[in-house]
């Protein structure tokens, strides 16, 4: 049975629109949620920032997300998570909360002393975080870190298939072949999927954080017994830091987006 407490928004941020790739395994999972999202867009990318900026950044849109009396909290950014996450925990002790982090080891569990591509942002790469996964799987694999700052700025700009961003990911990715699987450790990345795949070749498998975060957040809703039992689709509202409203257009048509 519906309740007042269960039927409370769930909050997603993200630096900008990427984390929208994260919103549609939420959805898709959990389907009669409602769901308010907020993109730092004003402020993107959080990638080449300090780590001091981000988590002011970060802290910054999860007050305004707890006013809007949200259950539970998903950061659908890598680089918040590296920055932000362990200490949004510590000063919201009671709130679900989930993060995101590069999905290395369903990939090296998949391809065990394999060569493996991590894309992320230059501060997800260099945080500590990732640094302690790259020294704890790196005998397991072969892991070659791919910064791709870049990228962030052609999916905030709605630029999915152009030639530039063609010409980016061929600088970037051409090079590495042959590899077994791309980690996908920036939740704007999943939208310039097709790009890769057709870069990389129809072999290597492309993975994210998306779906995990989506199992993740269930677990944590059942466990609090916050899961919202109506029957009803949920609503998603969307919100963004930069005032063009061309954000938010952006925002609802990412969300529509096929990027299987």
């Amino acid at each position: 049975m519906a309740t007042a407490e269960t039927t409370r928004p769930i909050g997603v941020f993200d630096s900008g629109v990427g984390g929208i790739s994260v919103l549609k395994e939420l959805y898709r999972l959990l389907p009669h949620e409602d769901y308010i999202f907020y993109g730092d867009s004003a402020n993107a990318p959080y990638g080449t920032r300090t780590t001091a900026d981000v988590r002011n950044l970060s802290f910054a849109v999860v007050e305004k997300l707890m006013k809007q009396n949200i259950k539970a909290l998903v950061i659908a950014c890598n680089t918040a998570t590296s920055a932000a996450v362990n200490q949004i925990r510590e000063r919201y002790p009671n709130l679900p909360v989930v993060g995101l982090e590069p999905a290395v080891k369903p990939a090296i569990e998949r391809y065990p002393q394999q060569r493996i591509a991590v894309m992320a942002t230059e501060l997800t790469l260099r945080e500590e975080k990732f640094q302690k996964q790259l020294n704890r799987y790196q005998g397991a694999a072969k892991l070659i870190s791919v910064p791709a700052p870049d990228l962030v700025e052609f999916v905030e700009r709605g630029e999915l298939d152009s030639v530039a961003l063609n010409a980016y990911l061929t600088r970037l990715l051409a090079p590495l072949k042959p590899v077994s699987a791309v980690v996908l450790g920036c939740t704007h990345f999943p939208f310039a999927r097709p790009v890769i795949r057709k870069i990389v070749g129809s072999k290597p498998w492309i993975i994210d954080g998306g779906p995990g975060a989506a199992r993740e957040l269930q677990r944590l809703l059942e466990t609090a017994a916050l899961l919202n039992s109506q029957n009803t689709a949920g609503q998603v509202k969307f919100y963004n830091s930069d005032p063009d409203p061309i954000k938010i257009e952006l925002s609802q048509k990412l969300f529509e987006a096929v990027i299987d």
